[in-house]
């Protein structure tokens, strides 16, 4: 049955757009566990409308062409709905406002269902405020730990790292960061990945479980 929220304008051209446009689907959780491809950011936009975004980084990059040098502006960005959805993605333009729009529309594509918890051991609390298990991510040269930790601890972690987990609506968690964590990119980046990591975990609870398995290593 066709859902009237969904008819504004939008086309879809795939199979889960379709779905989430006749109302089949109705939440995130059932687009990204439908097994169809995530192909159009207006589904998210539909499913997860108000999303924050942050941008983490902006960086010139120069590239020589047969017709001379050529600039254009790389854009990393973060996107979330603090209540456990996340995305990241970097995207190139020749103007930054441009680059920026470019990299929200594929964070949408690579957005995430983050499975928060109170995997502390030393937490008691039933409200969904951490990380359900340890998880790591890498890339390039960085690592990234992130630990769960107690309710009222806060995020131990350095700026871009902790832009990236409120917006997953993690609130309480320690982290680790290894090898060269100045490049901005590559810290975002392995933040994300082991946020994708905690989320393809076999260890993963579901959404809506609060209480995880601790220190389970990735």
């Amino acid at each position: 049955m066709s859902n009237d929220n969904y008819n504004d304008g939008w086309e879809p051209v795939t199979r889960l757009g379709k779905k989430v446009q006749e109302g089949d689907i109705d939440s995130m959780e059932q687009a990204l566990n439908s097994g169809l491809p995530l192909k159009e950011a207006k589904v998210v936009d539909q499913l997860l409308p108000g999303l924050d975004d942050e941008v983490l980084d902006i960086n010139m990059v120069q590239r020589m062409t047969d017709s001379g040098r050529r600039v254009k502006f790389r854009c990393v960005v973060a996107i979330g709905n603090r209540d456990g959805y996340v995305g990241y993605a970097e995207g190139r333009d020749d103007q930054v406002g441009a680059a920026i729009q470019k990299a929200i529309d594929i964070a949408k594509l690579n957005i995430i269902d983050v499975p928060r918890g109170s995997g502390s051991w030393e937490d008691r609390s039933t409200k969904p405020h951490s990380l359900t298990h340890k998880t790591s991510g890498k890339a390039g040269s960085v690592e990234v730990e992130l630990i769960p930790a107690p309710l009222g601890l806060g995020l131990a972690a350095s700026e871009t790292v902790r832009h990236v987990l409120e917006l997953a609506g993690v609130e309480d968690a320690w982290t680790k960061s290894y090898g060269n964590t100045r490049t901005t990119v590559n810290l975002a980046k392995a933040t994300f990945n082991a946020l994708q990591n905690a989320s393809q975990s076999r260890g993963a609870r579901t959404r809506g479980q609060t209480e995880g398995a601790g220190g389970i290593e990735q």
